[in-house]
């Protein structure tokens, strides 16, 4: 064979994506390479802003131009070059809108070989035609279920649930389950002009109007003559009918908004369709067996217990059989190996974590076979536990071996050793970061002074030694029965930090879950979790922690604006009035290249302003309002330091370590961990009068050593300030700093789902039956905690 004269690197030249400084590195093929740095330091935009984003574009012009036009394509990256670089292919942790129809089985296509061996091997009932594998879906036209259409679930509702008040009127807000605000009000408008009487007590209405009211299919369409207030003019409207139950179930099954789907939930009952009995599938692919089982069984084992049972096929079920029950198993085996073996393939992926879909999406890659890909990985560790992340070392090693690049951005330490090459990123976040600090193997690292990762690395001091505070009182939440947990009782102390811990699928996520304001002790419940905090670049930092409005009141208050007579909404970018019409606020326009990806350029009017030339001669201290929302955090404190309500929020937000966001940043560009920080922030911010039950669920997902010391300082703060915090945590770090540990386990599914040990970390660091316990103890020895 010839000699290869292949370039073994990456070379990435004049990388300027998002806060990039201009970066140049290489990074070697075929080896395991961490990208590593504090949160927002420019590690995700040179792995996968820019890396990944050249190598799907170049993969893209491969591609026939018209079927270019049917592919949704990125952006060119602002780079200069990249040479040596292989096809790529990411795994993000980032989901989908929930959907009930997705699950372990298509996620990973299991569903698929399974529902071919029910198709060609599966045993029928006598003269029973044979059905194409498509039958055996509860997602297509001929297997659902035509009760519950593949749901397996029917929903429904009553007066009792939809109206908890019968003494109220339904002006008054007797029908619960309506709307609020404006759409509530229509409702009652449209009643109204029906002839139904929304003054008089519901329980006092005929029960064939109440009948109607909240169970009618009918949407008559009436002319509302709205009742009219003494400062504003309101004109009639033709206003439409619906009733509570049809607004409930069109919430519940439309709605792109959790919030709005949690809240019609409340008002739903939910039980196994009668027809199917939540088998989800047509009576005739439910005759169909294998092993004496159907599909619906199949799906619903523990992929341990499936791979089990198929292995048991014997020459009697045929050649067909065969190859099917051996191709699912080898399949199912890099499911388990991923420490995944508690899940079943009918188990909805909303009820995931982010993590455990990411190695749903890694097990599907490893038994790909491809070969002479990089690999980008976003923290594949996340919300795993330290026992299972030996196991993903294990699999991003095969995937190296194959012939792979496998390049990921991590922030566990373990990971990061582990790894043959290291990329830091740095030093500090936003504009004081991008720059390449290291690009070399892990050792290497401890000379660089400048970076923040060398000093969890090599230098861990031992951690001062903390009082573990006492309990003021105890909530009790139990006997809970959901998903594996099975009428577990829980309490957990009252004034102290307590973390949930335990492999993943124990169970914790599912127990925190159980904890709700309705607890006797509750009071007042704040859950911070990673959501993002806006969908659209529209919503940003200032609007979400409530900072635009008063920055909005500062500008409406000088002297330019009160002549003009310019009131708050001139100055938001959302509304028309203030801002540019032209890209309507957005501060750039999208223009469409046809055969190439469409490009983002600034607005040719306000030039990335964002507001028309009249509201930007309006200045506040000199600044323009685009120039505010322009301003890190660290300089709007100095600017904002004699406003106490601007100044209030900035200062939480500085506290939280976001000093190097722009106020104006869009939440489409922030990560899951700063999202989480921000919300803690917005909370931070409100004065606390009662004690509070914090919950956050795995807070240091995404962050680095360096942030997670700033968020723990936080909610030791919020501890010491008389609330409680709960954490369902993986960092032994973080966990050995709690005053109380509540470990479930043992394993995850079935082998999990009660508390295996309970009470301060030292305890739990010597419970025999615990898996986390040998973990804990050694982040507890070097500290002389234990």
């Amino acid at each position: 064979m010839p000699e290869s004269h292949h370039d073994p690197y990456v070379r990435v030249r004049g990388a300027r994506e998002h806060n990039l400084a201009g970066v140049d590195v290489d990074i070697p093929r075929d080896a395991l390479v961490a990208f590593t740095g504090v949160s927002g330091s420019g590690k995700s935009s040179l792995a996968f802003g820019t890396i990944y984003a050249e190598a799907q574009r170049r993969y893209f012009e491969s591609v026939a131009p018209y079927a270019r036009r049917l592919i949704h394509q990125v952006g060119a990256p602002a780079v200069g070059e990249i040479t040596g670089l292989p096809p790529a292919v990411s795994l993000e942790q980032r989901r989908s809108s929930p959907n009930a129809r997705s699950s372990v089985g298509t996620v990973t296509t299991l569903s698929n070989s399974l529902r071919m061996l029910f198709s060609r091997a599966g045993r029928y009932p006598e003269a029973a035609e044979r059905l194409d594998s498509d039958a055996f879906s509860p997602n297509t036209a001929a297997g659902a279920c035509p009760s519950c259409h593949g749901l397996g679930r029917v929903h429904d509702t009553s007066e009792e649930l939809l109206v908890p008040e019968p003494e109220l009127s339904i002006r008054q807000g007797a029908i619960a389950a309506w709307p609020g605000a404006w759409q509530g009000k229509n409702l009652r408008d449209v009643l109204d002009t029906l002839g139904y009487d929304v003054d008089r007590p519901w329980r006092d209405l005929d029960a064939k109007d109440r009948e109607w009211i909240l169970f009618t299919e009918e949407q008559p369409v009436v002319t509302v003559h709205p009742v009219r207030d003494a400062d504003r003019i309101q004109r009639p409207y033709q206003g439409t009918y619906m009733s509570a139950r049809r607004y409930v179930l069109r919430t519940f099954s439309d709605s792109k908004s959790p919030t709005l789907r949690a809240k019609a939930e409340r008002f739903l009952t939910s039980a196994p369709c009668p027809v199917c009995g939540g088998g989800r599938l047509r009576p005739e692919a439910l005759a169909v067996t294998f092993a004496g089982r159907t599909i619906a069984d199949l799906a619903s084992l523990p992929l341990t217990a499936l791979a089990g049972l198929l292995s048991t096929t014997t020459a009697e079920d045929g050649e067909t059989a065969r190859v099917l029950t051996e191709d699912l198993v080898a399949r199912i085996a890099t499911v388990t190996e991923l420490g995944l073996g508690y899940l079943s393939l009918d188990r909805a992926t909303p009820t995931l974590s982010n993590g455990e879909l990411q190695r749903l999406r890694l097990a599907t890659q490893l038994r790909s076979g491809l070969f002479g890909v990089v690999y980008v990985l976003d923290e594949p560790s996340a919300g795993l536990h330290p026992a299972d992340t030996e196991a993903l070392l294990v699999v991003l090693d095969r995937l190296k071996a194959a012939g792979n690049s496998v390049f990921v951005v991590e922030h566990h330490l373990d990971v990061i050793r582990h790894a043959d090459w290291l990329v830091d990123v740095g030093p500090l976040a936003g504009v004081h970061g991008g720059r390449v600090l290291h690009s070399g193997p892990p050792g290497a690292l401890a000379d660089v002074e400048a970076s923040a990762t060398r000093r969890f690395l090599f230098d861990r001091e031992p951690g001062p030694a903390r009082e573990v505070r006492a309990p003021a009182g105890w909530l009790r939440t139990g006997p809970v029965s959901r998903h594996n947990l099975r009428s577990v009782d829980a309490a957990f102390p009252v004034g102290v930090l307590t973390a949930v811990t335990g492999v993943s699928g124990s169970g914790k996520s599912t127990l925190v879950g159980s904890l709700t304001e309705e607890l006797s002790g509750v009071g007042r419940l704040v859950t911070v979790d990673q959501r993002p905090i806006g969908r659209t670049p529209r919503s940003n930092l200032a609007t979400y922690t409530g900072l635009f409005d008063v920055v909005r009141k500062l500008f409406t208050e000088t002297e330019e604006a009160r002549a003009r007579g310019y009131k708050a909404g001139r100055f938001s970018f959302n509304v028309p009035g203030g801002r540019c019409e032209t890209c309507q606020g957005e501060g750039f326009v999208s223009v469409e290249l046809l055969f190439l990806p469409s490009t983002y350029a600034p607005c040719p009017d306000c030039h990335g302003a964002r507001y028309n030339p009249e509201t930007l001669q309006v200045r506040l201290r000199g600044l323009t309002i685009a120039e505010v929302l322009d301003l890190t955090v660290e300089s709007a404190a100095v600017f904002f330091e004699d406003t106490p309500g601007a100044a209030r929020s900035l200062r939480t937000l500085l506290d939280v370590g976001l000093g190097y966001l722009r106020l104006g940043q869009p939440a489409t560009e922030l990560s899951g961990g700063e999202a989480q920080r921000i919300k803690l922030a917005s909370e931070l911010q409100r004065p606390h009068r009662s004690p509070t039950l914090y919950v956050l669920d795995e807070p240091t997902t995404g962050l680095h050593p360096a942030d997670v010391e700033v968020l723990m300082r936080q909610l030791h703060g919020l501890v010491d300030a008389g609330h409680s915090v709960i954490v369902v945590e993986h960092d032994m770090d973080v966990v050995a700093t709690a005053d109380w540990v509540v470990d479930l386990g043992p394993g995850g599914g079935d082998e999990g789902g009660r508390i295996v040990a309970a009470g301060p970390p030292d305890r739990v660091a010597r419970a025999a039956e615990s898996r986390t316990a040998p973990y804990l103890l050694r982040a507890l020895e070097p500290t002389g905690r234990s």
